[in-house]
């Protein structure tokens, strides 16, 4: 599965999730089975050669009609910041769906 985030860096030590109109970068993870085994980052949300079957983003309040249009999933991280804390949320299903 391809995760797409909005982050402000592109140190994956260092990048913090952000809103969509602040994002610098965006980073796509590829998780299976339970793993991250690709973590790639670019400036531009459109330009993974890959698609992205779902975007995690920091609140309810986002605009995310462009994601849904691509039948992407939708989940809401509300606490989580790091990548690695919202690895670990999407693992264990902590992350909410958006609510409308």
């Amino acid at each position: 599965m391809n995760i797409l985030l909005p982050v402000d860096s592109c140190d994956a030590t260092k990048a913090s999730l952000t809103k969509i109109d602040d994002a610098t970068y965006w980073v796509q993870l590829t998780v299976e089975e339970g793993k991250v085994l690709k973590t790639d980052f670019n400036t531009d949300r459109s330009c993974f050669e890959e698609f992205s079957d779902a975007v995690i983003v920091m609140d309810d309040g986002e605009y995310v009609w462009p994601f849904m249009e691509q039948n992407m999933m939708v989940l809401v991280a509300h606490t989580q910041r790091s990548i690695d804390d919202i690895v670990e949320a999407f693992l264990f299903k902590e992350l909410n769906e958006l609510a409308y």
